[in-house]
Parts: structure tokens; C-alpha cells; sequence
């Protein structure tokens, strides 16, 4: 037996201990006819997990049972045939396990990375120059992404085939599509959106800013995440919101006892209105999206430009302020921001604590 192995290792470059027992199961049926029981069985899934993690290819050590059973002949093929399923079986093993682990680290360090963890050897086991600057864009979906969900797996392959592998990572994390990019890649975020628009029904896209280092890409995730809070709370219609565009509005809620105390002030007489303020602050909104069109504000809203007008002035005669004067439009609508950001009127003024 001890030739034959020599013979078949050096011919096909498979080493002689993963080959020995299938050179006993050859023997052994040759000589009874019997086909391998179930620890000879077990014994050949071993080897072909370890040929798995030794990185020989599974055609390789195919083609050493092959010429094995050449060599020994005897009429053995059925246990060839049983032994080459085993080895098949135990090698897939090894290769699923590979991938689970490798999946279970990527979320591990996902999870670092975004938390400020990570080093820059493992960053660029993923593909990632930790010493660049990168720009987050975060997905948001309608409903938390389950883990394992194939659309990551998908836009992740579509990107790497544009940028490649050493560029971009795709990952799910807290319910949201997470896709870092290095800032110079200026067209990766336009086309991380435009596969999440093909993948999803309902979502909303937020883009960070770019920062350099490790610790640079856990604030572009939070400026991304943060940017589709603020669209929310804002009522924004776009789906896209960037940080970059929305800096005002971290720097009003740093200052939140200013804000309820302008809030308080400007529209706090709004809530003696019949039907509430929140009809009004509507129509504020939308003569403010509109650059003070009226007709383009009422059909926002669906009513009548007349009906815009009155409001108007409502306003004016409420609160002492008016959208027409270029200063107290500013007033009004900073106000009106802070109430969004407030959630203000759904949510008292007085629940919002002093900071």
C-alpha cells in the first residue's frame, strides 16, 4: 500500500496521509466486496475537510482517488464511488465553516468598526486603508433588514465589481445597509443609492461627510444615520439627505434651551388657533419650501391660494411676525425648524429638559 500511496501522491500532489484510508477502503472491498461502513465513511470525511483547509482543490484530490482506484483496479469502483461522496462532503463542510467563520468575523469587526475598534490589520483583511479618508452612506429600509439578507450580499458584489475589493465595504448593521467608500470614489455613494432603489420598495438614504481614519468613519456613519433621523423629524421629502446639507440643524440642538425659548416665544401664541397650530405651521412650511409662492404652496397642501393667504395672516396677528419681512421670515423659520426638531406640538415644550 505504502508504494501505491508514494505513487499516487507524487503523480497527483495530494499528500500520502489523506489518501491512506481510502487506499484500506479500496483494499478492503476489493477483497470482500463490501462497500465502506461507517467509520471508514467518517474517517474519509475527515480527510476531505482537511484537504479543504490545506487549500487543495477538490478536482485534485478527485483526480487522486481516480487514478488510485487505476492503479489497484480489483473491481472496487462502488467503493470509489461511496469514498469520493465522503470526501466530497467532509471538504464542503470545511468550506461552509470557513465562510461562517469568515461571516461572523466581518460582523465582528463591523461592529468595531463602527464603534471606533478596529485595527488596520483587520481592516485590510476587508479591504479597507484605514490611513484614507471615507464617506459612510447608510440605507435606511422600511422594515430592519434580517441578518443574512441576500440584497446585502448583492449590492456588495456589484459595487466590489465596479471599485474593487480593496475599496468598498457592504455590511447590515442595526437594521440599516451601511456602505463605506473612499472619499475619492465620488461616484460610490450615487451608485450604492441606485441599487438600494432597485432592491428596495420604501427607503431613505443618508450620506456623511468625509473624515479621515478609523475614527473618521464611525462619524460619517453617525452623520449618515443622523441626517435620516433629522429628514424624518423635519418632514423632508427627499430621499436622499446629506449631512453636509443639514449642518444647521445639529448646531440649533446644541443650544436646546435657546430653542424651546424661541419655539415658546414665535409660535406659542399659535396654539390658540382654532384646529391648533399644527395647520399653520403646515403652511408655513410649505410657503417656505415654495420661496413664498403662494399658488405652489397651496397646491402642496391642497387647498386654496386664498386659503394660504389667510393663514398668513392668522400668523401675522398671532405671533406679531410675518413671512413677507426678510428678518422675521428668519425668525419664523428657524422656529419652525426647532419645532420639527422638537416635535413640538406633539411633544410639550416642557419635556424637553434643560441641557
Amino acid at each position: 500500500m505504502d508504494s501505491v500511496l508514494a505513487r499516487v501522491s507524487e503523480a497527483t500532489g495530494v499528500p500520502a496521509d489523506l489518501l491512506g484510508g481510502f487506499l484500506a477502503v479500496l483494499a478492503a472491498s476489493a477483497a470482500t466486496g463490501r462497500l465502506p461502513g461507517r467509520a471508514d465513511v467518517d474517517g474519509l470525511r475527515e480527510s476531505g475537510a482537511l484537504a479543504a483547509e490545506r487549500g487543495i482543490p477538490l478536482r485534485v484530490l478527485a483526480d487522486a482517488c481516480l487514478h488510485a482506484a487505476e492503479i489497484t483496479s480489483g473491481g472496487a469502483f462502488g467503493a470509489v464511488r461511496r469514498s469520493m461522496a465522503a470526501f466530497a462532503e467532509g471538504y464542503e463542510e470545511a468550506q461552509r465553516a470557513a465562510i461562517r467563520r469568515e461571516e461572523e468575523a466581518r460582523r465582528v469587526f463591523v461592529d468595531d468598526l463602527l464603534q471606533g475598534r478596529a485595527d488596520a490589520e483587520r481592516a485590510e483583511h476587508f479591504g479597507l486603508r484605514l490611513a484614507e479618508a471615507y464617506v459612510v452612506t447608510v440605507a435606511r429600509p422600511a422594515a430592519p433588514l434580517p441578518p443574512g439578507d441576500p440584497l446585502v450580499r448583492r449590492i456588495e458584489q456589484a459595487m466590489v465589481a465596479r471599485f474593487g475589493s480593496h475599496n468598498i465595504l457592504v455590511a447590515a448593521r442595526d437594521g440599516l445597509l451601511v456602505c463605506a467608500c473612499p472619499a475619492s470614489l465620488t461616484a460610490a455613494s450615487g451608485e450604492f443609492t441606485h441599487h438600494v432603489r432597485s432592491g428596495l420598495d420604501a427607503w431613505r438614504v443618508g450620506v456623511g461627510r468625509a473624515h479621515q481614519g478609523p475614527g473618521g468613519i464611525v462619524t460619517s456613519y453617525r452623520e449618515a444615520a443622523n441626517a435620516i433621523d433629522l429628514g424624518e423629524r423635519l418632514g423632508l421629502r427627499a430621499q436622499v439627505l446629506k449631512a453636509s446639507d443639514l449642518l444647521v440643524f445639529p448646531v440649533l440642538l446644541r443650544d436646546r434651551n435657546a430653542i424651546v425659548d424661541l419655539v415658546s416665544t414665535v409660535l406659542g401664541p399659535l396654539t390658540a388657533a382654532r384646529g391648533g397650530p399644527e395647520p399653520l405651521l403646515e403652511t408655513l412650511e410649505a410657503v417656505f419650501a415654495s420661496q413664498g409662492n403662494h399658488t405652489a404652496a397651496a397646491r402642496r397642501l391642497g387647498i386654496s391660494t386664498r386659503a394660504i393667504t389667510y393663514r398668513l395672516e392668522r400668523i401675522r396677528r398671532l405671533t406679531g411676525f410675518s413671512p413677507t419681512d426678510p428678518t422675521q421670515r428668519f425668525t419664523l423659520e428657524t422656529a419652525v425648524l426647532g419645532a420639527r426638531l422638537l416635535e413640538w406640538p406633539a411633544r410639550p415644550l416642557r419635556d424637553h429638559p434643560e441641557r
